[in-house]
């Protein structure tokens, strides 16, 4: 599906409003609960709607009237479209979401090379200590708006999107409920909590969920462990390498591999799926973000392993080009889906409570 925004929106709207009058899928995922609130549907409900899908499929391989019958429905690849689009619509500038997302691969692999031959080049020393290959000043002056910067454009998008969904004022049972989801990835796990039909059509899976979760805590610890790390070198002047027992590592490696095998699995998921039911043309992109998480996390555990070796050197510069790149797509890859997926979640405890 290809439209523009006013008939993507039409289009979804249509489709929605079959699905309010059919209600056979209504306790699928939230999706549908949430639909029941509404008989007119304005482009925020469509758009809260389209962020709380997690693109399950059940609905899809349930349904009595997608192709061949007349209404042709397709909620799947409709809401992947919305949400999509409403990505692209509230980040600025939207052109590098469009571009990132039909060219992910090459603009992904254009940036990691380009970094690390920058950083590789402009190294200063060799084996042993990562700060003896590159100073510490020099890193925080190059990562720390390069991570400050795309966080604040996702904060400006998320203000836009968050007006235009009718979200209201947070209160801590909102964030409470919201939360409890993310943890468990619920609505992966379907309205029944057998899973979704992402790579196995009218079969039933956990697969998808696991390697969610995988990626997400194993991201977290990545981040807590840089966290500790920093805080190690500040307060207590215990700059890295650090040792295999050292919270750093403790948390950093168990991250890493988690990253990798949500990672992969995701993508061999992916590979698995229909196209057809899901935003087909950031297919690229989409598979672009997955791999870049691997890249992140395999590059680490490689550079841990080759610590004091002639290896080093490089693979530092090949982890560093690979951290940079995601920071810097982060309000443009698909990254930002859990920003918004996470605001979708707050605004439908606020529209429960009413």
């Amino acid at each position: 599906m290809s439209f523009e925004t006013p008939g993507l929106i039409n289009e979804a709207r249509r489709q929605i409003e079959i699905c309010n009058a059919c209600r056979y899928c209504e306790g699928f995922c939230a999706v549908f609960p949430a639909m029941t609130r509404n008989t007119d549907f304005a482009a925020g409900d469509l758009s809260h709607l389209a962020n709380l899908c997690h693109n399950c499929r059940g609905c899809s391989y349930s349904c009595q009237y997608t192709e061949p019958h007349e209404f042709a429905l397709n909620v799947p690849a409709i809401l992947a479209e919305v949400r999509q689009d409403s990505w692209e619509r509230h980040i600025r500038p939207a052109a590098l979401a469009r571009a990132f997302h039909s060219r992910g691969v090459a603009i992904m692999g254009l940036m990691v090379l380009v970094i690390a031959v920058f950083f590789y080049a402009a190294r200063s020393g060799g084996e042993g200590s990562f700060y003896a290959v590159f100073s510490h000043n020099t890193l925080v002056a190059l990562f720390l708006p390069a991570f400050v910067l795309p966080l604040l454009s996702v904060a400006l998008g998320l203000r836009s999107y968050w007006r235009e969904t009718g979200g209201r004022r947070i209160t801590p049972g909102d964030l409470k409920g919201a939360f409890a989801s993310v943890a468990v990835m619920k609505n992966l796990a379907g309205g029944h909590g057998e899973g979704c039909n992402f790579e196995k059509e009218n079969r039933y899976s956990q697969r998808r969920r696991f390697s969610h979760q995988a990626i997400m805590y194993g991201f977290l610890l990545c981040f807590a462990a840089t966290g500790i790390a920093t805080l190690m070198h500040y307060l207590l002047d215990m700059p890295a390498p650090y040792g295999l027992l050292s919270p750093p590592k403790l948390l950093g490696i168990p991250g890493g591999i988690l990253m990798v095998l949500g990672g992969v699995d995701m993508i061999l998921s992916k590979l698995k799926a229909d196209p057809t039911l899901g935003a087909q043309r950031v297919w690229g992109g989409e598979m672009a973000f997955v791999a870049l998480l691997v890249a992140v996390a395999a590059s680490g555990l490689a550079l841990y392993a080759a610590t004091g070796s002639t290896l080093m050197p490089g693979l530092l510069a090949l982890h560093l080009g690979t951290v940079l790149t995601l920071f810097l797509l982060l309000p443009f890859s698909k990254m930002v889906h859990g920003f918004f997926r996470l605001a979708a979640l707050i605004v439908e405890q606020q529209k429960k409570r009413g």
